[in-house]
């Protein structure tokens, strides 16, 4: 129990930080996955309480923003670590590229032509789609015909976007403001937050563990090895100057040396400290682990997903939105737009606070998102299974 309260205080579930700016809160507990859902909006309300007209703003405002970044995986990101974000996910922005060299016939000096071409079209202040891109772009853009479809690249502009946007030369933008609907434009990051840092790759990935690792620590190799995907080896360099430290003597979980101490003195709350958080929150997904998080009683509850029912202990991904107490995963949830309402239901008696926080999340949910989506696929005919099989365990 002192673990998973641990790591509830780690990711700000506790209180610490409501009123917080969406800034501070990514900052303070991790980057927010971004699938086209609304897991950045829940993030920051189980946290801090930030309306999502607050968070559209700090996008706005370009003090949060959507970027690519580890596994080439994008995130929502706090100002200060857009630099750091975008450094360590430009290897993958390559492997496209190679890719397209390789079986598509691509050629450096037709790329080169096509980023200069976008470069052009993307005056400041003047967001275009990705279609205007096209148009702007003519013949500098080829249709990779049938070999290219195969490879799930139509033509060259998506290999050009997504470099451009690495190098942070070009940034997207969504089209109606909002982080859970996938509408985009790009237009030219004129303030490239690259320019003037001064890190190698190698230095920016020791950034990021230290980053990682007070975030959740304790977590294991494996766990940062998950989430930056890196080797065995680079992951090792790149914590090897953090001098971190088992939290006990034989255990993998790993622990930055000045939080060793307050982790011993830590103890547990007594009363409950219950949170509804995204099926992404970063309190599973950091070290992409459910199984740990649910109590030992519950561990074999046969869990609604999608191949048929599965053992609580054997999840490694949430099926549902989580409530948590005291990182403890106590029950799940879904938004049913289609009747206004949060379907929900807990492993054992829900305390008492749940319900207030129920009622709060389900309006935020009707008056400020209209919808919880998990991902950009994610629909309430697609939901309607999980809705039954919560509705059919309260």
């Amino acid at each position: 129990m002192k673990r998973l309260a641990w790591w509830h205080k780690k990711q700000g579930l506790d209180g610490s930080l409501t009123g917080a700016a969406p800034a501070e809160v990514l900052s303070r507990t991790g980057w927010a996955r971004s699938v086209g859902g609304a897991a950045p909006y829940l993030t920051l309300l189980a946290r801090a309480g930030n309306g999502r007209e607050d968070i559209d703003k700090s996008v706005a405002d370009l003090h949060i923003h959507e970027l690519p970044s580890a596994r080439g995986c994008t995130y929502v990101v706090p100002a200060d670590d857009f630099a750091l974000a975008l450094k360590v996910g430009q290897p993958a922005s390559e492997v496209p590229i190679n890719q397209a060299r390789k079986y598509l016939d691509v050629t450096d000096r037709e790329l080169e032509t096509l980023y200069r071409a976008v470069l052009d079209a993307l005056a400041p202040g003047r967001p275009l789609t990705p279609d205007q891109v096209k148009e702007a772009c003519g013949g500098a853009v080829r249709n990779l015909g049938d070999a290219g479809k195969k490879r799930g690249l139509s033509t060259t502009l998506p290999l050009a976007l997504g470099y451009l946007q690495a190098q942070g030369e070009i940034r997207r933008v969504p089209v109606n403001g909002r982080l859970d609907q996938q509408r985009y434009a790009y237009t030219r990051w004129t303030a490239n937050p690259l320019k003037g840092f001064t890190l190698s790759y190698e230095e920016a990935l020791t950034e990021l563990a230290g980053r990682y690792f007070r975030w959740i620590g304790p977590a294991s190799m494996a766990h940062f090895q998950w989430f930056s995907g890196l080797g065995v080896a680079a992951s090792k360099g790149a914590v090897a100057p953090l001098g971190l430290v088992p939290v006990a003597e034989g255990e993998p979980l790993l622990m930055l040396p000045d939080e060793v101490e307050p982790y011993h003195a830590f103890v547990p709350p007594a009363e409950p400290q219950i949170a509804m958080v995204s099926s992404l929150d970063g309190l599973m997904l950091l070290r992409r682990e459910v199984a740990p998080l649910i109590a030992e009683e519950d561990q074999q509850r046969p869990v609604f997903a999608e191949k048929g029912a599965q053992a609580a202990g054997g999840l490694t991904d949430a099926p549902f939105h989580t409530i948590v107490d005291r990182g403890q995963i106590i029950g799940f949830w879904e938004y049913d737009p289609d009747r206004h309402q949060i379907v929900w239901m807990t492993f054992s008696t829900p305390p008492a606070e749940l319900h207030h926080i129920i009622e709060q999340t389900e309006t935020y949910a009707r008056d400020q998102l209209g919808d919880v989506r998990s991902f950009s696929l994610d629909s309430p005919a697609s939901r309607a299974p999980k809705l039954a099989w919560l509705r059919q365990h309260r």
